[in-house]
């Protein structure tokens, strides 16, 4: 018997499984990858520092006291003062934001011009890959730091510069990654379709493509993170990145380092101190996400 027009007919819709929240996949993280979830912390705690660096210094960074030089870690100054009588707490809080503004901006700027040249490169093959590969290779066979200390003595000492020095380096490693990405996925059968109902090729790529090498790129850019951090701070160790008034970690070594540090080892502790936990938390994170994202890897570990 049908049923009348007008009464709800009762529909179950069965479908795939629900996809575990945000909550769930971090737990799963924190579980599955825990020296992983460590660096995540560390690197959130950096950046909580950058940010709230205004509200969690305890003296003017660049404010200079003749009476207390030197001093050492007491209830006013808790790491101490450098030779100008300057709060070593406040510079590390205000070093990490610009590490942070550093680090961020070389490898983003690095990682995502590397990506559009492996893209294009890989998606167009022929004398254009072989002519791009070649040029890259070049610049590859140069030390990251050896480049980026080229290209800040060319450029001169600024943030800016600095930022530029350091993402010419990873122009190359980043073409290299999302080339061999792109190599594997250009083969498949839905970019042959796209193909094959005539879609213009700077489409293909940007719109098919691309979006597919997400997993790679970003981490990509977590295991570059601590090598541009590490930079900056050995450029600005040099005299040759973050010029003054700037605090720098990196060049809170370099006037410390070699006058000072018998004298008062605590201008050389704290900052190098930050510096390695900043790289370290940035590796491990790089190589949690590397293991996670990479379905290659997925429990090889």
């Amino acid at each position: 018997m049908a049923r009348p027009l007008g009464v709800p007919v009762d529909l179950v819709v069965v479908g795939a499984p629900a996809r575990p929240g945000w909550g769930t996949r971090l737990g799963r993280f924190v579980r599955r990858k825990p020296l992983g979830a460590a660096g995540g912390a560390i690197m959130l705690l950096m950046v909580l520092t950058a940010v709230l660096a205004p509200w969690l210094q305890t003296h003017d960074p660049i404010a200079t006291d003749a009476a207390y030089t030197l001093g050492q870690p007491n209830a006013e100054h808790w790491l101490g003062t450098d030779h100008l009588g300057r709060d070593i707490y406040s510079r590390i809080v205000h070093g990490a934001w610009v590490s942070l503004i550093v680090g961020l901006g070389s490898t983003l700027l690095g990682s995502v011009l590397g990506g559009i040249i492996g893209l294009l490169s890989a998606y167009l093959g022929g004398k254009t890959d072989l002519i791009t590969q070649r040029a890259l290779d070049i610049l590859q066979g140069l030390p990251l730091l050896v480049l980026a200390l080229v290209m800040s003595a060319a450029l001169g000492p600024s943030v800016r510069n600095v930022i530029i020095a350091i993402s010419i380096p990873i122009i190359p490693r980043a073409s290299r990654v999302i080339r061999a990405s792109v190599l594997s996925i250009r083969e498949m059968q839905y970019v042959e379709a796209a193909r094959a109902l005539g879609v213009r090729h700077l489409r293909t790529a940007f719109r098919h493509i691309l979006p597919n090498t997400v997993g790679p790129f970003i981490v990509l850019c977590t295991a570059q993170l601590g090598s541009a951090i590490l930079v900056e701070a050995t450029l600005s160790f040099l005299g040759m990145g973050i010029p003054e008034p700037y605090p720098s970690w990196g060049r809170m070594l370099s006037v410390s380092a070699a006058e000072y540090a018998q004298k008062a080892p605590h201008l050389v502790l704290f900052p190098g101190i930050a510096i390695s936990l900043v790289v370290f938390g940035s590796n491990l994170l790089g190589d949690a996400l590397r293991d996670t994202l990479d379905p290659r890897l997925r429990g090889s570990r």
